[in-house]
């Protein structure tokens, strides 16, 4: 992707026009899973701000440097190459603490369960007890999974449960993030760490990995190809989407007025949107249609079993995110960015 596209420096500029964002400045903050999707975007704007201290960790500084290697000469940024699933250094030190690293697509889940589990509990752990150490805050990103498919009609509240489903290894997300999700506010209650959770859900954007198996990244880059949408089910399913950008502001949101031991829903009204819609504005974009293929039984594994997932936002609102991107603008300028 381009990073010097105009669209994505508005991107940039907007996600630093948050209120409370100078109180970042000296501080250093921690990120793992810094070479993924909400991951290369925030450094990019921490970067940009141009006073933040940034440790960058991931398992492979090669591909770190394709993602963020227009920051590595930068004084402010430094690169940590280690797996999550080890503790970190002895002398490390950060005011903040993002554990991000995790398996986020279908063919991860369905090809390596247990990789998965362990990189969202060990991850979740080892960052918990840096910020035992070091007095850091945690700020742990969780995900819409926690929550499992709706029932009726309902809409999502951070108090809310749907139906769950144990009895295949797709589980081994949506468990290990309700898992991380109680060791921190066990690491709270017993050991007073301070810590936030933040639930994204569904991201897409620029930022997106070539090698990502989600629909919307499948769409998404069929798109920018100049091909057909492929649509592998009916469509139906119902979903809350956010772009990256907001995502990004959603995270940081929380990190600077988010309640401690809080759980924030980081969603959009503007882009809840049924999968087969996401499709056909896609296939809009680059002019071409959508088409139905049934999937592979590998990456039928993989899937999802929710139909409806919907984010309720009242709450992260109330400590001032205001989502700002339509589905239409997001995608349309997702895949303008990514063209280039």
């Amino acid at each position: 992707m381009n990073k010097q596209h105009p669209l994505y420096k508005e991107d940039i500029t907007r996600i630093l026009s948050i209120e409370g964002m100078n109180t970042l400045s000296g501080k250093t903050i921690l990120i793992t899973g810094a070479t993924g999707m909400v991951g290369t975007m925030l450094i990019d704007a921490l970067m940009a701000k141009g006073d933040v201290n940034v440790i960058a960790v991931g398992r492979s500084r090669e591909k770190a440097s394709a993602r963020l290697g227009m920051h590595f000469d930068n004084k402010h940024f430094s690169f940590l190459e280690q797996d999550v699933c080890q503790p970190f250094p002895a002398d490390i030190h950060a005011d903040y603490i993002i554990p991000m690293a995790s398996n986020t697509h279908p063919l991860a889940y369905s090809q390596y369960p247990i990789e998965t589990m362990m990189i969202n509990l060990k991850g979740a752990e080892h960052a918990l007890n840096l910020a035992e150490k070091t007095g850091a805050t945690v700020v742990y990103t969780s995900t819409n999974e926690v929550y499992g498919n709706a029932i009726d009609d309902q809409s999502f509240t951070e108090g809310s449960n749907g139906l769950l489903n144990l009895s295949n290894a797709r589980a081994c997300y949506n468990e290990s993030k309700r898992s991380s999700e109680a060791l921190c506010q066990s690491y709270a209650a017993e050991r007073g760490v301070k810590v936030k959770i933040a639930r994204l859900c569904r991201i897409f954007g620029p930022t997106m990995l070539m090698e990502d198996s989600k629909a919307s990244s499948q769409f998404i880059r069929k798109a920018v190809d100049g091909e057909d949408i492929v649509l592998k089910s009916a469509g139906n399913q119902y979903f809350s989407y956010t772009y990256v950008a907001d995502a990004v502001m959603g995270l940081l949101t929380v990190l600077l007025r988010g309640e401690d031991a809080v759980a924030y829903n980081v969603s959009s009204e503007k882009t809840n949107i049924c999968l087969k819609d996401f499709a056909h504005i896609c296939a809009e974009c680059c002019g071409r249609k959508v088409v139905f293929d049934l999937p592979s039984e590998t990456e039928s594994k993989g899937y999802s079993v929710a139909t409806r997932s919907i984010l309720a936002n009242e709450r992260i609102k109330g400590i001032g995110f205001t989502p700002y991107y339509d589905i239409h603008d997001a995608i349309s300028r997702t895949i303008e960015i990514l063209k280039t």
